[in-house]
């Protein structure tokens, strides 16, 4: 966790992760980077590269750098490695190619959630760069003034394609001595498994990990749905941070199938730290 990214609005909620950020970064000697996107519609991007010479959108460009310069004076700030970027463009996609281009390895970022129709059609930035990332991504929902997790739940179906994602929160969880529980929902119907099944996947998974099985940190909660059995489990465990893997599902499969992980995302009051599998 050297580099820290950072989209920032301006809003309550971007200042929120700023503020995780920033304790991220005194944690982990890191370098912060604040991105405020100047966003315009996707429609307005063709095949060829947009024109940020044109004269309205330089305007655009200073009038945002004024109010980012006065939004970044904070005294929180100071003694922090930290730059700020204004970029032009369709967020999501300005946000996903600036991962890559500041070189992050944490993407860290606020919400307050969407819900009804917005979700259903439009969803929010978060969700959409929880679904597009490679490195993981944290979301924070409120202002944290101490970011002290103790208790992580990792919540997963332990199929073997979620080591990586398993690795990478174990690692975040042992950077603060934290305790990292396993949770596995189980639902009714056709997807339903036996504790003794459920149990037995679980411990193929860890010896994969060359974790030690242990019951007490093993979670198998009952519920209707994924997102709920998750939300109501870590509610349950007094977790302070969820844990867990996400597919980058698009177009028609994302709509018909939707991802746990965004899911959760938005509906969580808890942070969520999502890895991309």
């Amino acid at each position: 966790m050297k580099n820290i990214l950072v989209p920032v609005d301006f809003s309550k909620p971007a200042e929120n992760a700023l503020k995780v950020a920033v304790q991220l970064a005194k944690k982990n000697d890191a370098k912060i980077t604040v991105l405020h996107v100047i966003e315009l519609a996707e429609s307005l991007f063709g095949t060829e590269q947009f024109n940020v010479d044109d004269e309205q959108i330089l305007f655009f460009m200073k009038v945002a750098k004024k109010k980012f310069d006065k939004f970044l004076q904070k005294d929180y700030l100071e003694g922090v490695d930290f730059i700020d970027v204004v970029d032009v463009g369709p967020a999501s996609y300005v946000i996903s190619e600036n991962i890559e281009k500041q070189n992050a390895d944490l993407v860290l970022m606020g919400s307050t959630g969407a819900s009804g129709l917005q979700e259903v059609l439009i969803g929010s930035n978060t969700e959409k760069i929880v679904r597009r990332s490679e490195v993981p991504v944290l979301v924070v929902k409120k202002e944290m003034k101490e970011f002290a997790i103790k208790n992580v739940i990792f919540a997963s179906n332990f199929e073997m394609e979620s080591i990586e994602a398993f690795k990478k929160a174990k690692v975040f969880a042992d950077s603060f001595d934290a305790k990292m529980e396993l949770l596995y929902v189980n639902l009714p119907g056709n997807q339903f498994y036996s504790t003794e099944e459920i149990r037995e996947q679980m411990r193929s998974f860890l010896n994969e990990v060359q974790v030690p099985f242990s019951r007490d940190h093993i979670i198998i909660h009952n519920d209707y749905t994924i997102e709920l059995g998750v939300l109501n489990a870590a509610k349950d465990a007094k977790s302070d941070l969820i844990a867990m893997p996400t597919h980058g599902r698009r177009g028609l499969s994302h709509f018909f199938n939707g991802s746990i992980g965004e899911d959760v995302v938005n509906h969580s009051t808890l942070p969520v730290i999502t890895f991309k599998i």
